[in-house]
């Protein structure tokens, strides 16, 4: 399958570069029937749109107002291919004129020149994180599906420049810029950016991603497991370096009686599963969590080369996040969605389950 297209039955294909005059998204094995406007849509991408002012994000202003060109008919899905594009409005590119004969380090631009023989050097052409925009919008898309079924995905930030969140208070997600559950734990993170920017430097962090109502028996046994899926998914985001389900990499130090989530009469007692076993969900929450490296385009010094091997010294100018946190929390949401969606489908495909 090409590397531009996701999903096997609820399938996605992006398209459209950073300082292109637009990007968009087809998506193809949505069903029929259910309700999709516009705002549903836009609702999803404003959390991720670039400009709203926080502290950790780039001065480029995008609107990223979505246009439904098919597949809708009286705000309902028909069933055929849904086609959604979004206008880049602020692209600068002088502003890489200077870096267009040199590699910048933490970027794709050396990889992409060895892969294709040519490199779009505006803001990283289809390596830019401006691509996820269109993931989001057809995250929005799967989410109606999910709807129907009662499955909510949410992601939230759980970590930032190593200040890490404690509570999980759910209702504080929407009233900070950070997406973070923990308001306390959120200060601290702003006042980390704020540090990291005035030193030119950028953060990493950690997105966790909760998925509730998920009816047990989604997945398949083998080589398509349900959290294989999830770490392909969302290791397909740029800024992602890893991926963990349930308890994690913290299993590798647990005894067996200490990772075994252990099963009663009304169901299981613990997660340390995160919601899957052997591939397929149990019914308890899905939990997922990704690991966010730090923004490469930075103002302090660092060494590369340039197209011919020299050695150069650089300092990235432009317009750039300080932290992919918080604008990437809806892009981790989108594709653990479209994941759902596509095993549900799957399911239903088979004859299996009631999902």
């Amino acid at each position: 399958m090409p590397g531009n297209t996701f999903g096997q039955i609820f399938r996605i294909t992006t398209w459209g570069e950073s300082h292109g005059p637009a990007l968009g998204v087809v998506i193809d094995g949505c069903p029929p029937g259910l309700p999709l406007t516009q705002e549903a849509i836009q609702e999803s991408l404003d959390k991720r749109r670039p400009g709203k002012g926080g502290a950790a994000e780039t001065t480029r202003k995008e609107p990223d107002r979505v246009e439904i060109l098919s597949g809708t008919f009286r705000g309902l899905t028909t069933g055929t291919p849904i086609s959604l594009l979004i206008r880049n409005r602020d692209a600068k590119s002088s502003s890489y004129s200077d870096i267009e004969r040199i590699f910048r380090p933490g970027h794709g631009d050396f990889t992409y020149l060895k892969r294709y023989g040519i490199r779009d050097h505006r803001g990283g052409g289809r390596s830019s994180g401006r691509e996820t925009a269109a993931r989001v919008a057809a995250g929005a898309v799967a989410q109606v599906l999910l709807d129907s079924v009662g499955i909510d995905v949410s992601a939230y930030t759980v970590a930032l420049g190593g200040i890490t969140a404690r509570l999980r208070n759910m209702e504080e997600i929407e009233h900070n810029r950070l997406f973070c559950p923990d308001n306390n734990a959120a200060v601290k993170m702003e006042e980390r950016v704020a540090a990291a920017r005035k030193a030119g430097d950028s953060l990493g962090g950690v997105v966790e991603i909760s998925a509730t109502g998920v009816p047990a028996g989604l997945g398949e046994p083998v080589f398509d497991k349900l959290d294989a899926s999830l770490a392909s998914a969302l290791m397909s985001i740029g800024a992602v370096k890893g991926v963990e389900i349930g308890a994690g990499f913290a299993a590798a130090a647990m005894k067996g009686s200490e990772n075994n989530d252990p099963l009663s009469p009304e169901g299981f007692k613990k997660n340390d599963a995160g919601g899957i076993l052997a591939g397929i969900s149990n019914g308890e929450p899905i939990i997922a969590r990704a690991a966010i490296k730090p923004i490469p385009s930075i103002s302090i010094e660092q060494d590369t080369i340039d197209i011919d091997g020299n050695p150069v010294k650089l300092r990235v100018k432009g317009r750039h996040d300080i932290s992919a946190i918080p604008r990437i929390v809806p892009v981790c949401q989108a594709m653990v969605r479209l994941v759902l969606a596509d095993h549900l489908l799957r399911t239903r495909t088979l004859g299996r389950n009631s999902a």
